[in-house]
């Protein structure tokens, strides 16, 4: 069962809530089955109102410091400003298919998901303190 410090999930609400009504994004980060932290990134999609695009540099800081050491890039989150706490059709297309775990934010609630080869399998979770 994936985990979540209480701290990261607020976190993870206010970015959603600072960046109405647009699409906030980043990236989970943690270790194993635990997420720790949410990296920040620019939505730089052209219409972060209904899309998010990770700012590129963002995601590549972030696989830099893991393998530095730092925390893990476990997957990504983003919002949904008006819409439901799960995968749309963009989401389905836009997975890898590496297993990532997406968190989706809707309606003052996170949801999580990892991505299959063929669509997303809802992640139940639990709070956690380190």
């Amino acid at each position: 069962m994936l985990k979540i410090e209480p701290r990261t999930l607020e976190s993870l609400l206010a970015a959603a809530e600072t960046a109405h009504p647009r699409e906030c994004c980043g990236i989970l980060l943690g270790e194993g089955l635990t997420i720790t932290a949410i990296r920040l990134a620019n939505n730089v999609h052209p219409n972060p109102q209904t899309h998010f695009e990770i700012d590129p540099q963002v995601l590549v800081d972030a696989h830099r410091a893991a393998r530095k050491g730092g925390p893990q890039v476990l997957g990504y989150y983003h919002s949904h400003p008006n819409g439901l706490a799960r995968p749309s059709a963009t989401d389905e297309a836009m997975a890898t298919g590496q297993g990532l775990v997406w968190a989706i934010i809707a309606a003052g609630r996170v949801t999580f998901w990892r991505e299959g080869d063929a669509r997303f399998v809802a992640l139940p979770y639990v709070t956690t303190s380190r």
